[in-house]
């Protein structure tokens, strides 16, 4: 009686009730007490906290889900803070869904969730997703008349969607948010200050390969400038400032006023060191652009005791008496990068090639580093633009060694490295198409989490620990072997290096020629691989030569091109072919082409071998007729291809068609029943044509073909294909996976996309390819509706006469051409060559008969041998009778 008085008098007065706590009590002692003593360990509490929550039956009250939310915000800061930026994510992306889902209040989301998660995003390189939560509390912002701090926010909002911008290249983005936000928003001076400086940046970034546009230097100046007028009397905006200054010395450094850049660096570098204890990174970047200006000066012996400095801030135990650090010094620090690659240019001007290569060989293994830590595609392709910059360069110190020693080494080198920068990314993700295993993603996480241990522990300036840095970097490299280690034994797995005997042997096997493409800022490379040699050379591409492959390209832009132009055709036609030095009078007559840059977007079977004046189509000399064409993106995909299956093909095929609707596709049905009538297999109409019904089938069949509409975007817009109850984006299709014999995309633009240096258009094709297709037949530009249901008829023709894949490309084109019912006008290259070939060469397949003839072989040689037999046991008893016939 009295412990029941008691627990009523406990309830009265403190809100407890007679089994304990509140919910939402519990998890803010929980979280109060991680707060006072946090530990990576200690994180375990509140997932057991929250885990307990979830399994308690009970209705959940909208105070105790908030509880939840504050819960997974606490945990989320604390994860990144100990290296888990995946599982912060994770937190945050749950604590903003409760909130959202259950319309939650009292709370200050933004700040405490959504402007980190942001953040997080944007460091990690997953700019997509950085992009779209900042839209989302940019709108909460926008629509709440009650939200806290509300312009502090907005603030907050449009500075972190400029950065998003420009980190993922989206310059005129950035540059149109800006310029109206400085327009229409009631800002104080330090924002107007803060904003200019990213408007300037933007205007800089803008500018890249367009260096002598008068117009954008001036827009960028006056930016800066103006971050001047609205920042020199504010206080606590002294590295803004400074960041403008360094600014404005990059701008005239760039145009060669070297005088006024080195004064308002100096300007920079005053105000720089007016905040105490600045972080070691910080400085080493105010030093590399201090070592930029004096390498462009010509002040060479400056540069190089400025470039020794940087070394001596972020390397542990750096000896400058061997210039370059030793690799294993080194880790993930994009401003080594940077530095690495100035001494090589520093090298190439002193005369020394090979030392500047291996100082691009050691930036290049930071990159590596760098890459093997990133997680998300966008952040991967930028990084990959980077890295094939600097092999540009490379590659001519290759070509003029080979020149001045003539050694094959130098060719086999420049290939190699030509090879490690084409669809790095592709190459990856197919090597890891079943996803990464549980201990692949650890040591990824391992890595991360030392290399912000390195970074954090080397802000502490001259108090660093350099054994403990140094252990880490030690750490990082173990790491790395054991990661491609891992991944060198997946059954998919792609490797990095081309094994160029192999490559040399298997062309020759498969009696084909490979044409190899590498296209810089201002070169086009090509190797020629043939008769088991390799070729070497390249163009200059910066002026005329690459404004002739464009207009080349344009002609494919409209169906009237080619035939209002037609000598202007056959004019630019022979031109790129002659430039892009394709072989001729060559024994084999099997072409493999790895494009690169734009001419992933040049159909190669269309360039004219020989001018000529004709008007008839049917006539003119195309590269189609002196060799059957296929195209790979990379020559390891060309090694690794796996073999054709010889099991009887079937098809799955998908047509929407799209009946009385805008979208209609009048001739699909032609191009279904000539299809069904050579193949067995599974054909999806109409409203059956769904994308779900697609990948629930898509497994059962050596063929898919799909018949439908596709876009390859544009600049915001992503590459999608049209399925009949929804339109799927290229990125989707990572999801699938897929391992048929060929995908016919028999679609508009299918081979179209955003193209990014080195990787490609990302594309509906390249969507397939990342999900494990690798024979593919797609489109470069919209086709017509009629003549490609003429040009999939014969294609599937030749495939049912067991002809190669490429092969039946081929004579599908030259069947089209010869089509004495198809009238002139519609045999423009236009038509006939948007279809192109990726994937394997493979002999002439004849798995149909193959049984039959061992049968039929084996049959005769029994014959034989029974017959042989028979004819000496005659002889044998003839000879007996004539013995005892004697007798």
């Amino acid at each position: 009686m009295k412990l029941t008085l008691l627990y009523i008098l406990i309830f009265f007065f403190t809100g407890l009730n007679v089994f304990g706590q509140r919910q939402e009590d519990k998890i803010y002692l929980a979280i109060d007490s991680f707060i006072a003593h946090p530990s990576a360990k200690a994180l375990q509490n509140l997932t057991s906290t929250e885990t307990s929550f979830w399994k308690n039956p009970n209705p959940k009250s909208k105070d105790e889900l908030l509880a939840i939310v504050v819960l997974n915000c606490n945990k989320a800061y604390y994860e990144n803070q100990f290296g888990q930026s995946e599982k912060a994510i994770t937190s945050y992306e749950k604590a903003w869904q409760i909130y959202e889902k259950n319309k939650l209040k009292d709370y200050d989301i933004i700040e405490y969730c959504l402007k980190p998660l942001g953040n997080l995003y944007t460091i990690l390189g997953d700019y997509d997703s950085a992009e779209n939560i900042i839209k989302q509390y940019f709108f909460i912002v926008n629509t709440s008349k009650n939200y806290p701090e509300a312009q502090k926010q907005k603030f907050a909002a449009i500075l972190n969607l400029s950065n998003v911008y420009l980190s993922s290249g989206k310059s005129a983005s950035a540059i149109d948010l800006l310029e109206s936000t400085l327009k229409t928003e009631k800002l104080s001076n330090t924002q107007k200050g803060i904003l200019y400086n990213n408007l300037g940046n933007s205007y800089l970034l803008s500018s890249v390969g367009n260096l002598m546009r008068p117009e954008i230097y001036d827009k960028a100046e006056n930016a800066f400038k103006l971050v001047e007028n609205y920042l020199k009397n504010e206080k606590g905006q002294s590295e803004t400032l400074s960041n403008s200054y360094r600014n404005l010395a990059t701008l005239n450094r760039q145009r060669y006023q070297f005088g006024v850049a080195d004064s308002y660096l100096e300007k920079a570098e005053k105000l720089f060191f007016k905040t105490p204890n600045q972080q070691p990174r910080k400085v080493a970047k105010l030093y590399y652009e201090k070592a930029l200006l004096l390498f462009d000066e010509g002040r060479y012996d400056e540069n190089s005791k400025q470039i020794l400095a940087i070394f001596k801030i972020l390397i542990p135990n750096y000896n400058s008496k061997n210039t370059l650090p030793k690799q294993n010094q080194l880790y993930a620090e994009t401003v080594l990068i940077d530095v690495l690659d100035l001494q090589a240019e520093l090298f190439l001007k002193q005369n020394h090639p090979k030392e500047a290569l291996e100082a691009f060989r050691l930036s290049s293994h930071i990159e590596d580093l760098l890459m093997n830590g990133l997680i998300y595609e966008n952040s991967k392709i930028i990084t990959q633009i980077r890295a094939r910059n600097r092999t540009e360069k490379c590659l001519l110190i290759y070509d003029r060694l080979y020149k001045e020693e003539s050694k094959i080494q130098y060719l086999n080198e420049a290939f190699q490295l030509a090879e490690k920068t084409k669809s790095g990314i592709l190459k990856n993700y197919r090597s890891n198409i079943e996803s990464a295993s549980a201990k692949e993603k650890q040591i990824i996480q391992q890595f991360q989490n030392a290399n912000n241990t390195i970074i954090k522990e080397q802000q502490k300036g001259d108090l660093a620990n350099i054994s403990k840095i140094n252990q880490l970097i030690k750490e990082q490299n173990e790491l790395m072997l054991s990661l491609k280690k891992i991944q060198s034994e997946n059954p998919h797995y792609i490797p990095e290096n081309c094994d160029l005997k192999e490559l040399l042997s298997k062309l020759e096997k498969d009696k084909t020629v490979m044409v190899y493409y590498f296209t810089g800022n201002e070169n086009l490379f090509y190797f020629t691989l043939q008769n088991k040699r390799i070729s070497f050379s390249h163009i200059y591409t910066a002026h005329k030569a690459m404004l002739e492959i464009v207009k080349f390209v344009n002609y494919f832009n409209t169906a009237e091109a080619i035939t209002n132009d037609i000598s202007g055709y056959n004019y630019y036609g022979e031109k790129v072919y002659n430039l892009l030095k394709l072989p001729s009078n060559v024994i084999y007559k099997n072409l493999i082409i790895v494009p690169d840059g734009i001419l992933n977007f040049l159909p190669f079977e269309a360039l004219i071998t020989q001018k000529s004046n004709t008007t008839n189509f049917a006539k003119m000399h195309y590269l189609l007729n002196d060799f059957k064409i296929a195209y790979t993106t990379s020559a390891n995909f060309y090694i690794n291809a796996k073999p054709i299956s010889n099991s009887a093909k079937t098809v799955l095929g998908v047509f929407p068609v799209f009946e009385k609707t805008v979208y209609e596709l009048s001739y699909s049905k032609k191009e279904l029943q000539s299809i069904q009538s050579n193949f067995q297999g599974k054909f999806l109409e109409n409203a059956d044509a769904t994308f779900a019904n697609f990948k629930n089938n898509a497994s059962q069949y050596s063929i898919l073909h799909l018949s439908t509409h596709a876009s390859s975007g544009d600049v915001e817009t992503p590459a999608s294909i049209k399925f009949y109850d929804q339109e799927i984006l290229y990125s989707e299709l990572y999801n699938l996976t897929l391992n048929p014999d060929l995908v016919v995309l028999s679609a508009c633009e299918t081979g179209i996309g955003k193209l990014y240096k080195g990787e490609g258009a990302m594309s509906i094709a390249r969507g397939f390819q990342f999900a494990g297709a690798q024979n593919l037949l797609f489109s470069l530009w919209k086709v017509n509706d009629y003549t490609t249901s003429v040009f999939m008829a014969d294609f599937y023709k030749n495939i049912k006469n067991n002809i190669p894949y490429f092969e039946a490309n081929t004579n599908a084109k030259l069947d089209f051409l010869n089509n004495k019912s198809i009238p002139n006008a519609k045999k423009s290259p236009y038509y006939w060559s948007s279809f192109v070939y990726y994937g394997s060469i493979s002999p002439e397949e004849k798995s149909t008969n193959y049984i039959l003839y061992i049968i039929s072989l084996l049959a005769v040689i029994g014959l034989f041998l029974i017959f042989n037999h028979y004819q000496k046991w005659k002889t044998f008893t003839k000879f007996s009778k004539k013995r005892n016939t004697k007798k």
